[in-house]
């Protein structure tokens, strides 16, 4: 029987993918990486029985970097990077991804990729192929046995078209993938290391850790700061407007529009009021009518999704396109990253909207299909997916809360592609007081149309008009003369940030918002109310030295050449190697420029921020002339020495605090405490060594718990208890400073142990547990709260193995006080045996000899 390995994009789709080719009748698996599974169920391909394997990845196999040699940013030139030799990397090393599909890909006969249709997974497609080919059975003769399934959807219907139109991969299409990944890489880095460097090293409130720049992100930053230009140019200029009230004869009030508008000068505006007020009444001179369409909205593609999720719904970009991705995944939307605004002609536009017959908006739905069903209007179709549409009814308990809130915009949306025009009739009637002409329009309703199901958007009562003849006569109830003043543009939206994004050609439907959501993160501008952009000192300060070096730097220019240059390698019409020379050529030549002419950006730094020396308040002594540093809590947060002149980092997304006024016994610098929060991890560090590792096993950025000292009582060797249960790669290291809620804490993953909660004492015995070689604590109880019989203190015992200590014990995760959507909560509390894959103090190297326990099998 023929073996057939499929692979998805992500688990969940793969799970999804599976139960609909199988119809349910499938086998699951865990794979070794232990994060996603294999589905397996015999069906027929090419017409013949065949045993099928669907399993994923977890987004790309392979990212692209340096050789390792140049990634040390104290020793690489930046400029060097442009030519650098690059290398594919394993994206998540803790997956061992490629290992995996070729374990699964081992003996199969065919390949199938069911990658997400766009750009970005054509190049995954490649990506596994690499992995897979090699260990595939070999086909005879030129049989095809590769294939590439296209899909909008997660519906029965789209999947087995899919199975059933497989085609080739597209490499052009991965290319330009592979080469826009390459010129972000040698851009971005080689500016982005030496704007770092250069001003963080003389520079202490900058806040934010990376200076970088991005060949898209950069464009994206500057329409902001553009905005913000302008509106600290403007200069308002104070204007009069007449303002007029009349009644009618049927009793309605009506506001007038003044012909004139507005006039600049306020005698002039006050000698046309001194007209209209000799009279007492309003001649209404012409009445028309005119029935006027709102035009349903066209097809719903991501650009339009994201504005109107910014705009109307209050989220983010990015966060938008997550819940969005979700959706989709669920099988609740079709895919959700498309440019075309066009359905195809095959579209089942009516069995799509049968489908909504159980939504809340059922009788809008059953209107349509009783006769009132439309066309959609033309839109524009690029080639790519069909446009956003919901793909099966969802309700607010099934979907849940922001999901929900996506969801119904995007079902209401496409409901309304299908709905007829709003009409409405436009009413304008127009008036004479004396010889100054006035105005107002009214509007009334024909037909809902889409509005039904677009509330938001239907013609108000409010806004009709009272029946009127010409030559009727209105009493003037009020004239005033008010005086305004021209304003001032706003700050962007991140609608209007996406709208420009489009139109300027930055970044593609799948990247305009993690453009948007770094230059938040990185500090270059705040979102206000109103989700409007407001760039910070930092933001302002980097587009303007960009433009007084180099303007094409942050103009969406040279971005929008680039693209165009990338489509043509998508489409076969340029060469690859060729668009890399000479684009990497041309930002070789800026950045030379750029770095020669750093003064002008640095002249507009020192006016807007604090150097080093100036910046922090006094933390603990230097190890070389044994002076207080000053600790900038700013990111990045470090030490800085103002009598050596040297510049100490510091571990990121926590809080740092004198440790005790201890010091290293390898440099003499004081040591600080570093923390994640109130129950997360800590640990004391050595500014020196944290940067310059004393030991060849020591790793740059590593703290104390990764020290191999001998003998300090801080070491890894002194503090090491067990090998983590989690990550298998990090030791658990006994936190010295987390008396009296005691815990051990991983110095590798974010896993910590509770144990002996207000014991007085706790410290290494300095033997090995002779079950699983952790090393055996001496704990001493507080005397009210001792487990102990008989009201003993002392006990002597491992962790894992000791029927008194075990108990004692929980594992959680750290909580970070950075991670988003409210960090790591606790996974596991274990209250029974557990395994000891110990490193006693740091040294051990034994096998576990004990059984999984019931402990480690929390973090299975």
């Amino acid at each position: 029987m023929k073996e057939v390995l499929m692979v998805a994009e992500k688990p969940q789709l793969a799970q999804s993918l599976a139960k609909i080719l199988s119809q349910g009748s499938l086998r699951s698996r865990r794979g070794m990486n232990g994060a996603c599974s294999v589905h397996e169920y015999t069906g027929t391909f090419r017409g013949q029985q065949a045993k099928f394997k669907m399993t994923s990845v977890c987004g790309h196999v392979h990212g692209l970097d340096f050789h390792p040699r140049f990634n040390n940013w104290d020793k690489v030139d930046p400029s060097e990077l442009f030519a650098a030799p690059t290398e594919r990397k394993e994206a998540n090393p803790n997956l061992h991804m490629p290992k995996f599909l070729a374990i699964e890909g081992k003996g199969c006969d065919y390949l199938v990729l069911w990658l997400d249709c766009d750009k970005e997974g054509e190049n995954i497609c490649f990506e596994v192929i690499s992995c897979v080919q090699g260990v595939m059975t070999r086909p005879t003769g030129r049989e095809q046995v590769i294939f590439r399934a296209k899909f909008s959807a997660i519906t029965d219907k789209d999947i087995r078209q899919a199975m059933n139109t497989l085609v080739e991969p597209n490499e052009n299409e991965a290319l330009s993938v592979d080469a826009r990944q390459e010129l972000d890489l040698r851009i971005g880095c080689a500016f982005t290391r030496f704007q770092t460097k250069y001003f963080q090293g003389k520079y202490g409130d900058l806040d934010s850790t990376l200076i970088s720049y991005g060949p898209c992100q950069t464009p994206t930053l500057g329409f902001c700061v553009n905005r913000h230009d302008k509106i600290q140019s403007f200069k308002p200029e104070p204007f009069w407007v007449i303002q007029i009230q009349v009644t009618h004869e049927s009793g309605r009030k009506l506001n007038l529009d003044w012909d004139r508008v507005r006039v600049f000068d306020r005698e002039v505006a006050q000698m046309f009021l001194n007209i209209i007020k000799t009279q007492k009444d309003a001649r209404i001179t012409s009445v028309s009518q005119k029935e006027k369409a709102k035009q349903r909205p066209q097809a719903l593609n991501t650009v339009e999704l994201m504005r109107v999720a910014s705009s109307s719904l209050g989220m983010s970009p990015h966060h938008a396109m997550q819940i969005a991705e979700r959706l989709y995944i669920q099988g609740y939307i079709s895919y959700p990253r498309t440019e075309t605004t066009s359905y195809p002609e095959s579209f089942d536009l009516k069995g799509t909207l049968r489908q909504q017959m159980s939504a809340p908006w059922r009788s809008e739905v059953k209107v349509l299909l009783d006769g009132e069903f439309t066309k959609p209007r033309k839109g524009t179709d690029v080639g790519d997916h069909p446009p956003i549409t919901p793909m099966r009814a969802a309700n607010e308990s099934e979907v849940g809360g922001e999901a929900w809130r996506l969801y119904e915009y995007i079902a209401r949306h496409f409901i309304a592609t299908v709905s007829p025009d709003c009409r409405y009739l436009l009413t304008t009637i127009r008036l004479m007081i004396g010889e100054e002409g006035f105005s107002c329009t009214g509007k009334t309703l024909i037909s809902d149309g889409f509005t039904a199901v677009m509330p938001w958007q239907a013609i108000q009562d409010e806004e009709n008009l009272p029946n009127v003849t010409k030559g009727d006569m209105c009493s003037i109830e009020e004239a005033k003369l008010s005086e305004r003043q021209t304003s001032p543009p706003d700050y962007l939206t991140e609608s209007e940030l996406i709208s420009l994004m489009e139109k300027h050609g930055v970044g593609t439907d799948a990247s305009i918002p993690v453009h948007i959501e770094n230059i938040c993160q990185r500090n270059y501008v705040k979102v206000e109310s109103g989700r409007r952009l407001v760039p910070t000192r930092l933001g302002i300060v980097l587009v303007h030295g960009y433009q007084k070096i180099d303007p094409d730097l942050s103009l969406p220019t040279m971005r929008s050449a680039v693209e165009e240059q990338l489509n043509l390698i998508a489409h076969g019409q340029a060469d690859f190697n060729s668009v890399l020379i000479h684009t990497i050529d041309i930002f070789t030549r800026k950045f030379l420029y750029f770095v020669d002419h750093i003064q002008a950006m640095d002249d507009l730094f020192e006016v807007s921020f604090s150097p080093l020396a100036a910046t922090g308040k006094p933390m603990s002594r230097c190890g070389k002339c044994h002076r207080f540093m000053k600790y900038i809590s700013a990111k990045p947060m470090r030490l800085h020495c103002p009598t050596c002149e040297e510049t100490y980092s510091l571990p990121q997304n926590g809080s740092i605090k004198l440790y005790k006024e201890i010091r290293c016994p390898l440099d003499d610098f004081e040591l600080v405490l570093w923390s994640s929060g109130p129950k997360g991890k800590s640990y004391p560090v050595c500014p020196y060594c944290f940067s310059h590792p004393p030991f060849t096993e020591m790793k740059k950025g590593q703290g104390c718990n990764g020290c191999t000292h001998p003998t300090c009582a801080h070491s890894l060797t002194m503090l090491g208890v067990a090998q983590c249960i989690e990550c298998d790669e990090g030791v658990m290291v006994l936190d010295p400073s987390s008396a009296p809620k005691w815990r051990l804490a991983c110095n590798k993953c974010n896993i910590i142990m509770n144990i002996f909660e207000d014991a007085h004492k706790v410290t290494l015995s300095g033997h090995l547990c002779e079950k699983c070689d952790a090393s055996i604590l001496n704990v001493n109880f507080n005397k009210n709260k001792t487990p102990l019989e008989g009201g003993e203190t002392y006990h002597k015992g491992c962790i894992f193995c000791d029927p008194i200590l075990t108990p004692l014990t929980e594992a959680q995760h750290a909580r970070f006080r950075r991670r988003r959507g409210g960090g790591g909560g606790t996974v596991g509390r274990g209250r029974g045996r557990g395994r000891g894959r110990g490193r006693g103090r740091g040294r051990g190297r034994g096998k576990p000899k004990d059984k999984m326990s019931q402990l480690a099998a929390y973090f299975v």
